[in-house]
């Protein structure tokens, strides 16, 4: 198995939020693909947020390819100059207006969708969460702020009333975490 070689590479669109490009490619076997796009995006950050009485602090919001609205985990994209753990203080804090004394705990890093996209996702963890402000959300954010107790998270997924894979993961990586340091 070897890597593919990139012939050419050419930008369809460039946008605040992400690009598209179009690469041609050699494969090892000498096959050539034209017309392989791929989304650049920058790396997201989202958290798993706990309150000191285990209440997990999540967001509702509409998603207009999901035609549905969606309760999440508080994330966001990596701002240029920001450091992934700089990024998810600062999506928590404008999302939700929670913040904590603690430093976040980086849970994992993984690419989103490698067959067709450059970013990755750090999930991170947050404990003792206090709401220290009120929500400054970005001019085309409407998101509604939900506390929702530790317990109850597996029976709104098992229920489909959670059905976002990223809050899915961040609960599921959480959880593991908080059994192994003996904090759930």
């Amino acid at each position: 198995m070897a890597k593919w070689k990139t012939i050419t590479s050419d930008y369809i669109y460039k946008t605040p939020f992400g690009h598209l490009r179009n690469d041609s490619c050699e494969l090892p076997n000498g096959q050539k693909i034209d017309n392989y796009y791929v989304h650049e995006y920058p790396n997201w950050v989202n958290a798993f947020v706990l309150t000191k009485n285990k209440q997990i602090v999540l967001v509702e919001q509409y998603r207009h390819p999901g035609k549905d609205f969606f309760l999440e985990v508080p994330a966001g994209k990596v701002e240029q100059g920001e450091s992934t753990e700089e990024g998810i203080i600062r999506e928590v804090q404008e999302e939700t207006g929670f913040t904590s004394l603690n430093k976040p705990i980086v849970l994992g890093e993984f690419m989103v969708n490698p067959a067709t996209q450059t970013n990755k996702v750090i999930t991170f963890l947050i404990l003792d969460a206090f709401q220290s402000s009120s929500q400054n959300l970005d001019k085309n954010e409407d998101l509604t702020l939900k506390l929702i107790p530790f317990h109850e998270m597996e029976g709104l997924i098992e229920e489909k009333k959670i059905t976002q894979l990223f809050t899915i993961s961040a609960y599921f990586l959480a959880k593991n975490y908080l059994s192994k340091e003996k904090l759930a």
